[in-house]
């Protein structure tokens, strides 16, 4: 599953950070590392971009980008 599929007010934990090169790098240096926890906040009303809470912060990304997330969905 990728994180662009989380519904809102799930959470999950990142398995694996997918892109290349800047993108990457980009995605790791926001903090969206393997292991991290990482919760669906808010969508836009068209559906892109998406609001994650992670680390203590909030992020917005790209549906593009949040595409080359994989996640493990988490059961609380």
């Amino acid at each position: 599953m990728t994180l662009d599929q989380l519904p809102l007010g799930q959470s999950a934990v990142v398995t694996a950070v997918g892109g290349q090169g800047a993108l990457r790098r980009r995605l790791l240096d926001m903090g969206i590392t393997p292991k991290t926890e990482v919760l669906m906040r808010k969508k836009a009303p068209l559906g892109d971009p998406v609001e994650i809470c992670l680390r203590g912060y909030e992020l917005t990304l790209r549906l593009e980008d949040a595409r080359s997330i994989e996640i493990r969905r988490v059961e609380k």
